[in-house]
């Protein structure tokens, strides 16, 4: 008994996919997936859940520039540049940004209209310009932030950028991942190895 009504209590208390955004897409006839998985607060954690690559997740960034918002959108193998970012804005907007940063949660949430400590990809929703990284252009179909910590949206990366009249520039930096000090001494043990058998050879 006990387990059916925790089976119960975890279908109520799992939060559906955001009816926004089921309208928005479905009113778009873009084809796309909804993906259901477990809860994820990070990219990092969005490719590992749902076995994709880090390339293939979409990152969503609400950026600040000076008085402007935008929604910013990379590979989640990328770090965001903030100069190269202030060059680019500058660049579509045909205007110079002083200052370029990330808003703190409270206003993300109140801008978006979302719970806070989510983001969705799509600006368009929330009357935001989208401007999407030129390296994510290299893969054909990619993971976005639903808006919600249980739900991603797979779709094609044309659809999404003709979807959103996202444009394209080049803000995104190689993100150096650290390995773990086991898998490094692995690294090391097998280099030494193939060494000896060359020499052997």
């Amino acid at each position: 008994m006990a387990k059916k009504q925790l089976k119960k209590a975890k279908k109520i208390l799992k939060p559906k996919f955001p009816e926004k955004i089921v309208k928005y897409l479905k009113d778009a006839g873009i084809p796309h997936e909804v993906l259901e998985h477990r809860t994820v607060y990070t990219a990092m954690d969005a490719a590992a859940t749902m076995r994709k690559k880090l390339g293939e997740i979409a990152k969503s960034l609400l950026v600040k520039a000076d008085k402007d918002y935008f929604l910013i959108i990379l590979p989640a193998d990328q770090n965001l540049d903030f100069k190269k970012l202030a060059k680019a804005l500058a660049s579509l907007h045909k205007k110079k940004y002083a200052v370029v940063k990330i808003p703190g949660e409270k206003i993300m949430a109140e801008l978006l209209k979302l719970k806070e400590g989510t983001i969705s990809a799509f600006g368009k929703m929330h009357n935001l310009p989208v401007v999407v990284d030129k390296s994510l252009a290299r893969v054909k179909k990619a993971v976005f932030s639903s808006g919600n910590h249980n739900y991603s949206v797979e779709m094609g990366l044309r659809d999404f950028i003709k979807l959103e009249n996202a444009l394209l520039a080049n803000f995104g930096v190689k993100k150096k991942i650290k390995l773990p000090k086991a898998v490094k001494k692995v690294k090391k043990v097998a280099k030494k190895l193939t060494k000896k058998t060359r020499k052997k050879k």
